[in-house]
């Protein structure tokens, strides 16, 4: 076995200092012949005699490359195999075998050897094999290395749409403020209530974010509501109740298009004046069939326009207000939801200081608020 005068070393692939092979064998002979001919193609080369020994070589430095034989002591090829690929993952791998089994070599494949080699081979052919595993490899961290990038760009991308999404909804919202004065601050305080409670029952920060989405949106359907309705200073007859009541309805039909990603969101446009006791609106539905959202934004909501002052009456008294979202607990509202607001109040969750701080017309109130 003689290495060929007439072919070329390998160029360095990874930069400009050589490539690190680690060649793997029981028997010295071939190891120190595979040695020889890496360090022809201009390979840095280091040998091991086991799978254990081998092991310990990567750990003071890591290879491109592993030439090694299958059937070893200690450790053989498939099991080095499994650990440089856990260990190891951009290291390429080479099994070597004087057993020409396609069962094996499947086998060795599936477990992400680059190739595999049977004894005796010729030199020049373990040198046209190394050059493909290493084209291999460059092509996966090309590849790698594209994806992670294709996915930065995407995400990128993502945070862009999503700006211009909000800031959509965030249009809508200021729309409706300049119709209804009073509901100023009444959403950003909802969603701050309502994101306080969602984290007290433990739910998960994507699930926060879109209640949160919710609390800011709830009341976009009043958008349709007439002024006259809206800015009334008095008590509401039952037609204008009716009539400023579709506003979730509203709301629903006019985010439909731009929530589709953030369902929990709607659900909370459209079922936030929901009962417990299946007395709400607008479907009527009662107990954990209306969604958990859904549920906690009632609670926030009627919070807020309970605690705020409103054109005909001024705000309710925080105890007392506490002592009507107990009463009603069962009723109005979702008994847990209650809890958990309660629980996040006492722990100082919520500052105190920040409430009954607006005008506002909203919510639908144990006590008759809008």
């Amino acid at each position: 076995m003689t290495h060929p005068a007439t072919s070329a070393p390998l160029p360095p692939l990874d930069g400009a200092e050589p490539l690190r092979c680690l060649v793997v064998d029981d028997e010295p002979h071939l190891r120190r012949v595979l040695v020889r001919l890496m360090q022809g193609d201009g390979f840095s080369c280091e040998e091991a005699g086991s799978g254990v020994e081998a092991l310990a070589a990567l750990s003071r430095r890591p290879a491109v490359l592993v030439l090694t034989d299958l059937h070893m002591p200690e450790l053989d090829g498939i099991g080095l195999l499994r650990e440089i690929r856990v260990r190891y993952p951009d290291t390429a791998v080479m099994l070597i075998t004087a057993v020409a089994d396609v069962s094996t070599a499947v086998n060795c494949l599936a477990e992400g050897a680059m190739d595999y080699l049977t004894k005796p081979f010729h030199l020049e052919e373990v040198r046209a094999r190394v050059r493909q595993a290493l084209e291999k490899r460059r092509l996966i961290l090309e590849n790698r290395d594209y994806q992670e990038l294709l996915e930065e760009k995407v995400a990128v991308q993502a945070r862009r749409l999503e700006e211009l999404f909000l800031a959509s909804i965030q249009s809508l919202a200021e729309a409706l403020e300049v119709k209804d004065p009073y509901t100023h601050g009444h959403s950003l305080r909802v969603a701050r209530y309502s994101t306080v409670i969602a984290r007290s029952l433990g739910l998960g920060a994507d699930i926060v974010r879109q209640i949160e989405l919710g609390g800011k949106v709830h009341d976009i359907g009043k958008i349709g509501v007439r002024e006259s309705v809206l800015n009334k200073g008095g008590p509401l007859t039952e037609d204008e109740y009716q009539h400023i009541m579709t506003h979730p309805v509203v709301g629903s039909r006019i985010l439909s298009p731009l929530l589709t990603e953030m369902p929990m969101s709607l659900n909370i446009v459209r079922s936030h004046h929901e009962r417990f006791d299946g007395r709400g609106i607008p479907d009527g539905l009662a107990g954990l069939d209306i969604p958990l959202e859904a549920r906690i934004a009632a609670v926030a909501d009627t919070f807020d326009a309970m605690t705020s002052e409103r054109p005909y009456r001024p705000g309710v008294p925080l105890q007392a207000t506490i002592t009507e979202l107990r009463r009603c607990a069962g009723a109005q509202f979702d008994p847990d939801v209650v809890d958990a607001f309660l629980t996040a109040l006492d722990s100082g969750a919520i500052d105190r200081s920040e409430i009954g701080q607006g005008t506002v017309v909203a919510g639908h109130a144990p006590m008759g608020a809008r």
